[in-house]
């Protein structure tokens, strides 16, 4: 990475500087320059002197500066000429890279950091010690955004994302798969859950209209302490998870909207089997054909309310009364009721958890 870094600034820097210039790591070899034929060339002299000095040099027609101080020299800039002026340009050349090297490996090192609490590889009372020692606010409100890639593109996913959050102070993006990838983003202290559902299908709707991706997003809680990000990646796994089984027809799944989804989640499925043959005794449930599961849908979807239902069924209100009362007969449970209705629904949620065979964290 440091090649493409140093070479993207000795680009930009060319027409200021009317010489050659560029950077030669510690086997000497070019690794960024202005001229690019010259970028692979063995400075072998050069990376002898290297081993002697830690100051300015000049060696065949050429001054050279280290990068950044300290006794090993890893990277020197060279620029054309032995006068004073190259020892200037290399001077500036040397304190420019030195500067953007040391915000760059700044920020990698905060988002290997925030790569570890995630992936609960740092212990937390390290925690605090070394977001210190990084110059990281802990405390900011931060939340935890699960993309998951469900087609192939050309483009890596990571790259994708990394470049629609250029905010490289605040935002951190993190690939932890092949079609994973995690963004922490940094929000004002008054975002709710309704704009972090908005972020996110911004992200989606960017990768389906110019990437063509079709992805899943969860988004955990908002978090206002570093070490609960742990808990929000954790969280936003759990909502894509979830999300597949009772949330089908949605891209963006939160965490918060789980809602009973999220209590079937987490209970043993030994529990859900005794739960399911308590309900439907004798396999009632699989003699309900696939006309009558679609009227119970319809049925919850509409608050229980016969006479709305059977306008959006197209069927007349006795049509709809009969059918309640064969599902009645079958499984002993009338849906006009309340508490029958909730004990039905939840027996569904947790069939259907059964047959998708989650995931658990």
């Amino acid at each position: 990475m440091s090649n493409r870094l140093f070479q993207g600034v000795i680009h930009q820097m060319h027409d200021a500087v009317d010489r050659v210039i560029g950077v030669i790591d510690d086997s000497g070899v070019v690794i960024a320059c202005s001229e690019l034929s010259k970028i692979g060339e063995l400075r072998d002299r050069a990376r002898d002197e290297m081993l002697y000095t830690t100051d300015t040099m000049v060696v065949d027609g050429y001054t050279y500066q280290p990068i950044g101080s300290g006794t090993k020299i890893e990277f020197m800039v060279f620029v054309e000429g032995e006068d004073k002026i190259a020892g200037k340009y290399a001077s500036i050349l040397a304190i420019s890279l030195s500067n953007i090297k040391s915000f760059y490996d700044e920020k990698c090192d905060k988002s290997s950091f925030i790569k570890n609490i995630i992936m609960d590889n740092i212990l937390p009372s390290d925690i605090y010690a070394k977001s210190k020692e990084l110059h990281f606010d802990g405390n900011d409100h931060r939340v935890v955004f699960l993309v998951r890639f469900y087609s192939r593109t050309e483009i890596m996913p990571f790259e994708i994302l990394q470049n629609m959050f250029p905010d490289k102070s605040r935002d951190y993006v993190i690939a932890t798969g092949d079609q994973d990838v995690v963004i922490v983003k940094g929000i004002a202290n008054d975002v709710d859950l309704a704009e972090t559902e908005k972020i996110a299908q911004s992200i989606s709707d960017t990768l389906s209209s110019e990437f063509y991706c079709r992805v899943g997003i969860g988004i955990g809680t908002i978090v206002d302490n570093i070490k609960d990000l742990a808990r929000s990646y954790k969280e936003a796994q759990i909502a894509i998870e979830v999300g597949k089984v009772f949330e089908t027809e949605k891209e963006i799944v939160s965490y918060e909207n789980l809602g009973i989804g999220r209590l079937i989640y987490q209970l043993p499925t030994t529990l859900c089997e005794i739960f399911l043959t308590e309900v439907f005794k004798h396999g009632s449930i699989d003699t309900l054909d696939k006309e009558t599961l679609q009227t119970i849908q319809v049925f919850f979807e509409n608050n229980l309310n016969v006479s709305e239902t059977s306008r959006k069924l197209y069927v007349h209100r006795n049509t709809l009364v009969y059918r309640l009362d064969k599902i009645k007969k079958l499984t002993g449970l009338d849906l006009r009721q309340f508490d029958h209705a909730i004990t039905f629904k939840v027996a569904l949620m947790v069939r259907r958890y059964l047959t998708a065979k989650p995931i658990k964290f």
